[in-house]
């Protein structure tokens, strides 16, 4: 009908068929952007919140979040992950920090949802953590940045590839 995967030929949702399709290994970058003004970046950074380390826990509701990721998003199929990497980057001088998280398994189906959910759930908890401090946080920019595996092989986002070992 529409090239919509998830349409069947009446327009109605469907989970698509996968079965037939082989099982590769997948991969997924994403990244979201949490905007919390330099005052509040740097007590986060310091684990000067009165919540505690509110970068363990973003890093650990972005891993739940990835992993249920089918529970979050109707169509999606349940995937079994081999990884889950949640990391953070401060931009100090915005008072933008952004998060990142990296998604693999071995399926027939891409992992991409599951990186979007986790950088999605990361930056919640942020958000949740710090908007005692600061009510006008903002999440900004959740996107995907590259995917890896299946027919489609290789795909990356124009300028969106993180700089090596800048997570923390």
């Amino acid at each position: 009908m529409s090239g919509f995967s998830h349409l069947d030929e009446r327009g109605r949702a469907r989970m698509v068929d996968v079965g037939g399709k082989p099982v590769t290994r997948r991969t997924a970058l994403a990244e979201a952007w949490v905007v919390l003004g330099r005052d509040v970046l740097e007590k986060l950074l310091a684990g000067d919140l009165s919540k505690g380390d509110a970068l363990a826990v973003a890093r650990v509701a972005g891993i739940q979040g990835a992993k249920r990721t089918s529970e979050w998003i109707p169509l999606c199929h349940p995937l079994a992950l081999d990884h889950v990497r949640v990391d953070f980057e401060a931009e100090r001088e915005t008072g933008r920090l952004r998060v990142l998280a990296e998604t693999s398994c071995r399926a027939s189906t891409g992992v991409e949802m599951e990186a979007l959910c986790a950088v999605s759930a990361a930056a919640l908890a942020l958000y949740d953590l710090c908007k005692a401090l600061e009510r006008g946080i903002r999440i900004e920019g959740i996107r995907l940045l590259r995917k890896e595996g299946g027919r489609s092989g290789i795909w990356e986002a124009e300028g969106g590839e993180p700089e090596e070992g800048g997570g923390s």
